[in-house]
C-alpha cells in the first residue's frame, strides 16, 4: 500500500484488509512517502497494535517507487496492491487468490466503486462511474463482462510476473499501473477482469484537488502514448481535441466578432456543442442528489479540460 497524505482513511484501508478473514498467511506493508498530515504516526500506530502490518520508508513519496519496495520487502508469492484511500470488498482477496489459479492470470483485477462522502465528491463520483465522464473504461463500469482485460483496477498480481517485467516503471509518477498491465500483456501475460471484485475509491472532494489530478494525469498519458504509440486510441484522444475545439471556437468566435466576419463568429458554436454536452451528460446520470447533480456539469467540465489540457501541454524535460 503506497501511501503519502491519507489520515482521513487509512484506518479504515487497513481495517478493510484485515477484516478480509482471509484463511492463509496475510502481511500489509505499508510504504510511507513524506507527507504534510498524521500520514506516518498513523501508520506507525497500526503497525505497533498489528503484527501483520509493516511500515517502509518511501523517499520519493512516488507510488511506483513505494510498490516496488512493498514487492521487493514482500514475503510471499502473491501481491494485492491497495490505495490509502481504496477499501476492498468482502472476500476481495480469497476471491482474488481463486481467479488467478482458475485462469493463470499474471493480474486479476475488479471494478473501482467510486463513492463519494459529500455533494462534490458524490459528483465525481458519478462521473467516475459513467462513460460520459472518464469515456468508458471497462474497470469503472459495472457492466463490464468479465475476462481479457487491458487494465484493471489496482490488481492482484503473482510475484514472479512482476519481476519477470523488472516491476513498475519508477519514471512513470502516474498511469504506472496501466504502463506496467501493457508490458505484461506484451510478455505474453494475461490481464484478467471481473466485476467480482469491487473497492471502494473515494474521489477527490476539492474542484483544486480534482483540476490538478487531472491535469497530471492527461500529462503522463501523453508520456505513455509516446513510449508506446501503439495504445493511442479515440478515447484518449477526446478530451485534446475538445480542449482544442473549445479554443479555437472561443478565440475564431471573438475575431468574427470584431472582423464582422459570419464565419469566423459561426465557430462559437464548437463551445457551445460542448456546453449542449454537459446538459445532457446531467439529465443522463442517474442516482445523484440535488447538490450533487448542480455540481456536476462543473466537475465533468473539469475533468475533461484538465486531463485534454494537461495532455496537450505535455511534460517538461526537466521534469
Amino acid at each position: 500500500m503506497p501511501i503519502r497524505n491519507e489520515e482521513r482513511h487509512l484506518r479504515a484501508a487497513v481495517d478493510r484488509v484485515l477484516d478480509q478473514g482471509y484463511p492463509g498467511e496475510l502481511e500489509i506493508l505499508l510504504a510511507v512517502g513524506p507527507s504534510e498530515d498524521r500520514t506516518r504516526e498513523i501508520a506507525d500506530d497500526i503497525a505497533a497494535a498489528e503484527p501483520r502490518v509493516v511500515v517502509l520508508d518511501n523517499p520519493t513519496g512516488f507510488t511506483p517507487a513505494g510498490l516496488n519496495l512493498g514487492i521487493e520487502a514482500a514475503r510471499h508469492d502473491i501481491i494485492v496492491r491497495v490505495d490509502g484511500h481504496g477499501e476492498l470488498s468482502r472476500d476481495y482477496i480469497a476471491t482474488a487468490v481463486r481467479l488467478l489459479g482458475e485462469t493463470g492470470a499474471a493480474n486479476v483485477g475488479g471494478l473501482m466503486d467510486a463513492q463519494g462522502t459529500s455533494p462534490l465528491s458524490e459528483a465525481v463520483a458519478a462521473a467516475y462511474n459513467s462513460k460520459l465522464g472518464l469515456g468508458g473504461g471497462g474497470f469503472h463500469l459495472a457492466e463490464t463482462p468479465a475476462g481479457p482485460a487491458d487494465t484493471v483496477f489496482l490488481g492482484v498480481f503473482r510475484r514472479e510476473s512482476l519481476r519477470s517485467i523488472g516491476g513498475f516503471d519508477e519514471s512513470l509518477h502516474r498511469a504506472q499501473d496501466w504502463e506496467l498491465n501493457y508490458r505484461l500483456r506484451k510478455a505474453g501475460h494475461l490481464v484478467w477482469f471481473t466485476p467480482e471484485l469491487r473497492v471502494v475509491y473515494r474521489p477527490r472532494d476539492s474542484f483544486r484537488a480534482l483540476a490538478r489530478q487531472f491535469y497530471t494525469t492527461g500529462q503522463w498519458r501523453r508520456l505513455v502514448i509516446e513510449r508506446h504509440p501503439d495504445t493511442l486510441s479515440l478515447r484518449y484522444l477526446a478530451p485534446p481535441t475538445a480542449v482544442a475545439g473549445m479554443a479555437a471556437g472561443l478565440v475564431g468566435g471573438a475575431l468574427g466578432l470584431l472582423l464582422r466576419s459570419r464565419l469566423l463568429t459561426a465557430m462559437f458554436l464548437l463551445p457551445m456543442l460542448y456546453l449542449g454536452f454537459l446538459t445532457a451528460a446531467t439529465t443522463t446520470i442517474k442516482g445523484l442528489s440535488p447538490a450533487a447533480r448542480l455540481r456536476l456539469p462543473i466537475v465533468l467540465a473539469v475533468m475533461h479540460i484538465a486531463w485534454g489540457a494537461g495532455f496537450l501541454n505535455g511534460l517538461r524535460a526537466d521534469r
